[in-house]
């Protein structure tokens, strides 16, 4: 059992980097120019893809205020309680 609740830290822990990753990236790629670096958009494309699952539904229900969306932010609080949670 402990082997599980370490694979499921490590995961949570993944995503919340990743989230983390994809809020900086959103920053960095438009301050890159016209033509952003090939691996920087290969990166970019990988953090989306692996982050997209947890960001979009929330992203759906919870409404971006000004320029500012927040559903990174919640979806590392969520799974922060998750963590909490299974006691991992």
């Amino acid at each position: 059992m402990p082997q599980i609740l370490q694979l499921v830290d490590l995961v949570i822990t993944f995503l919340m980097v990743a989230i983390v990753g994809r809020a900086i990236l959103s920053f960095i790629i438009p301050m890159a120019g016209a033509r952003p670096h090939p691996i920087l958009l290969n990166i970019n494309y990988v953090v989306n893809l692996v982050t997209e699952p947890l960001i979009g539904p929330i992203r759906r229900v919870l409404p971006t205020i000004g320029a500012f969306d927040f559903s990174p932010l919640l979806a590392i609080i969520i799974l922060s309680v998750i963590k909490r949670a299974v006691g991992a």
